[in-house]
């Protein structure tokens, strides 16, 4: 179809002839100039209201590809934040449990000094059953430094561990940790009490006149009424005499302090050493004296030489215990040098 225009004498007005084909007549249509001109101007418009409409589609589309981006961006640095916040949490918890570790340490090392000097004292004056009973209690604080860092062979499949499993591993730790801590403190204030307890029974034990005063154990004289060597009357003999040689040694038979040291013509020279639970023992009629008044002796120390001083017939050790200012036979405390 073609078409062709035709100005006519209305200036209005404009004839528009429609040519189909050869064989069919021309067909004439008269229309308004301000249609035909506005015609363009509408499509015109319609085009670029189109050219528009997608300019502005295509901006929302790159606003919400770049909003898309953008959260999926905030997304991403949220992931990497939080990974990082756990990182530095989980680096925190293992300095504080490295510093709980040394501290952890440094209190077992403490503790397994205590328990050895009480094993000490347990060793030597403790009964088989019941020393081995605590150090049974305690040979498990008793460690080994080097046990701490033992590289022995270790193996196994790999098994990778998620985060947050890693994060309840070390709030476990945290609580046991907490746990051993709570543990070791009751155990250090027990274990100063259990060491005083230890000391005043060694104490006791190391200061109970027990150990026998002479080289020789024969007994010439027990302790009780008797007849008097020197006027054969009947008496009161307040110890046990021990028959020996002059100037054989004579030994503290327990520990304690000396609190005399004199002669008279009775006792002749003589020690007095004070032990403990007012426990008193006496050695008379001794030929040197090689202690001092208020000096600290142990068991066994030799504190002087047997003699023949005072009221005495021969060479002999007159021993004597009292308790609590009382005389008392000594027999039940001394022991045999072979016992």
């Amino acid at each position: 179809m073609k078409t062709a225009s035709i100005g006519l004498p209305n200036p209005r007005r404009m004839t528009l002839l429609v040519l189909r084909d050869a064989n069919q007549p021309v067909k004439q249509v008269q229309v308004s100039k301000p249609l035909v001109v506005a015609v363009p101007l509408i499509a015109l418009l319609s085009i670029s209201g189109l050219i528009v409409s997608l300019q502005i589609q295509s901006n929302r589309t790159v606003n919400n590809l770049e909003s898309m981006l953008q959260a999926q961006q905030l997304r991403f640095e949220a992931t990497v934040t939080d990974k990082d916040a756990a990182i530095e949490r989980l680096q925190n918890e293992v300095i504080a449990l490295s510093g709980q570790s040394r501290d952890m340490m440094d209190r077992m090392e403490r503790m397994a000094e205590l328990e050895t000097e009480l094993q000490k004292f347990i060793d030597k004056y403790g009964s088989e059953s019941s020393g081995s009973q605590e150090s049974g209690k305690l040979s498990s604080l008793s460690m080994d430094n080097n046990s701490w860092y033992a590289s022995d062979g270790v193996g196994g499949e790999f098994i990778a561990v998620h985060e947050t499993e890693i994060e309840q591993l070390a709030e476990d730790t945290r609580e046991q940790f907490t746990e051993m801590s709570k543990l070791l403190d009751e155990m250090e204030q027990n274990m100063p009490a259990t060491l005083q307890i230890a000391e005043q029974t060694q104490i006791k034990l190391a200061g109970t006149p027990t150990e026998w005063p002479t080289l020789s154990q024969r007994i010439t004289s027990n302790f009780g009424y008797r007849s008097d060597p020197f006027s054969g009357r009947a008496a009161f003999h307040a110890g046990i005499d021990i028959a020996g040689k002059t100037g054989d040694p004579i030994y503290a038979a327990g520990a304690g302090k000396v609190v005399t040291v004199a002669s008279d013509s009775s006792h002749g020279k003589y020690i007095v050493i004070e032990h403990p639970e007012g426990l008193e023992s006496w050695y008379l009629h001794l030929s040197k004296i090689t202690v001092s008044v208020g000096d600290e002796v142990s068991k066994g120390q030799q504190i002087g030489k047997l003699g023949n001083t005072g009221r005495s017939t021969g060479p002999h050790l007159h021993f004597e215990i009292l308790k609590k200012g009382k005389t008392i036979d000594p027999l039940p405390y001394l022991k045999s040098n072979d016992g």
